[in-house]
């Protein structure tokens, strides 16, 4: 497969029971259509929209629903059959699985996969799959076919009755390297036509011949602190072509740990489409026997007597052997080891660690985007407040769950950069946005500022989006925030309280539509009195309060009061309290629901004297 997470799509809720069950075995994401399916991982408005969406981004799809209904959605984007993903129908009792596209891209794996789990019938109907137990076009992971449009001709040639002559490379032998055609129904024979080549080096194939480039190669590397990308890419293609080496061969980039977050490393690996892994000095160091360049100069700097080929001979293991010595250019160095078999990047030092800072909105699934959906599901830690991991539901299921109380948050997000410095891919769990009164500020303070270790500070983050309570309770009432508005904490414990007055004086004084975050604790009930009368010297007792309480959750409530009648009893720490400005009004519509709303003066303009403003 392409290494994305499948799809499992579903339009019933009577569907989704065995849905839910695929995705377990498969381990991908439930799509359920939101008119009929009420728990899901992901939610879908339009089947054929979605579908083809999925399509597009070379998703997995697992549909549990007829074969003919899936083809219909999608024949009008079928193009080239080389990159087309998976797609498989299943039958609604789970008695059938159907192969539909892809089968040669991993849709026959997953296909079996699935049956074996539920216990039923794959429907395999591909020619090689059923004669040899092979597909040709479709190696196992640790290899690579160099010509993969000369398949179709080959395996033509071999249904018809041909056999193949198969060579392996005398450096590329161990006992996983060709496995799965050694193993396979094929015909052989020393003179055959037809020729499966696995080979680690460069190599053009000739007619009838396709080959195979096994994943023996680790390239190492080394380099300056913001070195170069474009030098460090080009000494790694010269590494290469001086050994006369495949690039589909390499299996990872390894370097130093000092070096998990240089841009240049990662470049390299991204250039060559394989991971980049780290190691120690102590590791590198056990190494130093093996090294054609050792250097005192380096091992006075990092603590290893080369990096290059250390990593390099590092990943290989003690059966490996160093095949291109330490080449050098400006800022960089590079060295390739071959391993005796296939290498499994996974196995070898650890990735850079990545965290995730998600904010999944005000809790329920409609609310939360499918970005931070996707994050949580490439996660293998999820780290939060117990309240805010238990509303992940069914998304949180096979992750390590890292429970904080309420108060410990320095500890959350340092636990949270430590596992991430580990090499793990880490999602730091906030309610609403991650960037508003949540953990994402307190990522970037710890960077700045210290108290992580080396390898937590140099773990990669990205920041997701979430629905905040301000937009949450604003959406359940119609539009407050329609004109310019503010948002501030009421609590104290980390700013002073003479800050937060100075603060609500300025926004009365402005008029700004004002969302209280914190308004009141089980000790602390004074604040948003004293807010409450200060506003009232600039607005009158007349101006909506919006108290939004469970947003998006069970319990929800959502009521407008009067300035002048807010009761500090009527919140409580679940609550967000927005403050209309001296312009915010409250409107009835026929069925009876009142609406709170912030003119921006939109009715009092023409059109043609709205240029630039923002819709």
């Amino acid at each position: 497969m392409n290494g994305l997470v499948p799809a499992v799509v579903v339009l019933t809720e009577e569907a989704a029971a065995i849905g839910r069950r695929i995705a377990a075995i498969v381990g991908g994401e439930l799509h359920g259509a939101t008119a009929r399916v009420t728990t899901a991982d992901v939610s879908f408005a339009s089947p054929k929209e979605h579908l083809r969406q999925l399509f597009a981004g070379g998703r997995p799809i697992v549909s549990v629903m007829a074969s003919g209904a899936v083809i219909r959605l999608l024949a009008p984007v079928l193009a080239d059959k080389q990159g087309e993903p998976p797609v498989l129908a299943v039958s609604e009792d789970g008695a059938s699985v159907v192969p539909l596209l892809g089968g040669h891209h991993g849709a026959n794996d997953l296909a079996r996969m699935i049956a074996e789990g539920l216990g039923t019938h794959a429907a395999i109907t591909t020619a090689g799959d059923l004669k040899f137990g092979i597909a040709l076009d479709q190696p196992p992971v640790g290899h690579v076919l160099a010509n993969p449009l000369g398949a179709k001709a080959v395996m033509a040639e071999l249904v018809a009755g041909a056999e193949a002559r198969l060579t392996i490379d005398a450096g590329a032998s161990g006992p996983a390297v060709a496995a799965w055609l050694t193993q396979s129904r094929l015909p052989f024979d020393n003179e055959a036509r037809v020729t499966l080549t696995v080979t680690d080096k460069t190599k053009t194939p000739e007619p009838m011949e396709l080959v195979y480039h096994p994943k023996t190669l680790v390239l190492g590397m080394g380099c300056e602190r913001h070195a170069s990308s474009e030098e460090a890419i080009a000494l790694a293609e010269q590494a290469l072509e001086s050994g006369g080496f495949s690039r589909d061969s390499l299996a990872a980039v390894c370097s130093i740990d000092l070096k998990a977050d240089e841009t240049a490393i990662h470049a390299v690996a991204s250039h060559f489409g394989i991971p980049a892994r780290f190691f120690t000095a102590q590791t590198l160091e056990a190494e130093a026997t093996r090294l054609k360049n050792p250097s005192d100069v380096v091992f006075a700097e990092v603590g290893c007597h080369g990096v290059a080929e250390g990593a390099a001979l590092a990943a290989v293991g003690v059966s490996g052997e160093l095949v291109v010595e330490k080449i050098k250019s400006k800022g960089a160095t590079a060295s390739i080891a071959r391993a005796s078999d296939i290498v499994d990047p996974q196995s070898i030092g650890r990735a850079r660690g990545r965290l995730y800072v998600v904010g999944i909105g005000p809790g329920s699934e409609g609310w939360r985007s499918p970005e931070v959906s996707a994050m949580v599901s490439a996660s293998t830690d999820l780290v939060g407040y117990s309240l805010y991991l238990d509303l992940l539901g069914p998304l949180g299921e096979g992750k390590t769950r890292h429970d904080f109380d309420l108060g410990k948050e320095e500890a959350r997000v340092v636990h949270a950069m430590e596992l991430a410095g580990q090499g793990r891919t880490v999602a730091l769990v906030c309610s609403g946005d991650a960037g508003i009164y949540a953990m994402a500020t307190l990522v970037f303070e710890l960077f700045d500022k210290g108290g992580i270790t080396d390898a937590a500070s140099r773990i990669e983050v990205q920041v997701s989006p979430g629905i905040s309570a301000l937009q949450a309770a604003a959406a359940r009432i119609g539009a407050p925030l329609g004109h310019d508005f503010c948002t501030i904490s009421l609590s104290d414990l980390l700013t002073p309280w003479e800050h937060i007055q100075r603060r609500v004086r300025a926004a009365g004084e402005g008029d700004f539509v004002i969302a209280f975050y914190n308004p009141v604790s089980m000790k602390r009930r004074t604040q948003l009195a004293w807010a409450r009368d200060k506003l009232l010297e600039y607005r009158p007792a007349s101006t909506p309060v919006i108290l939004a309480t469970n947003l998006g959750r069970e319990g929800e409530t959502v009521r407008t009061v009067p300035l002048g009648d807010l009761n500090v009893d009527d919140v409580d720490m679940l609550t967000v309290v927005v403050v209309g400005s001296s312009e915010s009004r409250t409107v009835k519509t026929g069925d009876g629901k009142t609406w709170v709303y912030t003119p921006r003066g939109y009715s009092g303009k023409a059109d043609t004297g709205m240029k630039g403003a923002e819709a």
